[in-house]
Formats: structure tokens, C-alpha cells, sequence
């Protein structure tokens, strides 16, 4: 796998999510067992938005060749997946989405190993294209 693969499949993951929660929150939030007020759906479809927008700079970013803008970029994602990935656990274990919430829980940790092993084991691969 490559850092460009990598960023390809992290963006389509985020356009996905990002275009359901701008315009479906409600709907998508209920097939994990949660349901959403007024102020609920509007914060979801900000977050739909964030991802609307890292969608399309991973996808514009996929080609970079510079080594220190690639290694600020896979830091960024990284720390960011990081997060999400103890946010959604945490939010699991409290008993807030129903066993789908897993599936959740699971893509942050793939998206955060990821960009973990483009920052620590591999990161020569992040200045090569392709």
C-alpha cells in the first residue's frame, strides 16, 4: 500500500460519510442506534462538512512529493484519527451506539494505523510517488 492509495482510500471514506451526515444525520445516525435533536443534526452536518473538506484535501494532496509537507499531512491525519478512534471507542463502551457502532469504532483505528505506519514504519515511502 501505498501513502497515495492510502490518502485515495481515507478520502473516499470521507466524502462518503461527510455528503450522509450533511445531508441525512438524522436518518444515519439511527441506524447505530442514536437519535439526534435540532442542535444534534446541525453539529452532524458540520462534522459532515470537516469531512467534506478533508476528503478533498487528501485527494488534491495525494500527489505531493516533498517529504515535509507529506510527513505534516500523514502527522495531521494521524493525531486527527487518533482521536476519533477514542472518541468512538469511548462512546462505544458508554453504551451510546448500538453493535454497529463497532463498525465505526473499527474504521477510526484502520485510518489511524494507517497514517501510523506512513509516520513511523515507512515514512521514506511518503516522498515517492505512486
Amino acid at each position: 500500500m501505498t501513502l497515495k492509495n492510502w490518502m485515495i482510500f481515507k478520502s473516499i471514506v470521507c466524502i462518503v460519510f461527510g455528503v450522509g451526515f450533511v445531508f441525512a444525520a438524522a436518518p444515519l445516525m439511527t441506524l447505530y442506534g442514536a437519535t439526534l435533536n435540532a442542535t444534534g443534526t446541525l453539529f452532524a452536518q458540520f462534522l459532515g462538512a470537516s469531512f467534506v473538506v478533508l476528503a478533498i484535501y487528501l485527494w488534491l494532496a495525494r500527489n505531493v512529493t516533498d517529504a515535509e509537507a507529506n510527513r505534516a499531512i500523514v502527522l495531521a491525519v494521524f493525531v486527527g484519527d487518533a482521536v476519533g478512534f477514542i472518541v468512538a471507542l469511548l462512546a462505544q463502551l458508554s453504551g451510546m451506539f448500538n453493535a454497529l457502532g463497532w463498525m465505526i469504532v473499527a474504521l477510526w483505528l484502520v485510518l489511524s494505523l494507517g497514517f501510523g505506519y506512513f509516520l513511523v514504519v515507512k515514512p521514506a515511502a511518503q516522498a515517492q510517488p505512486g
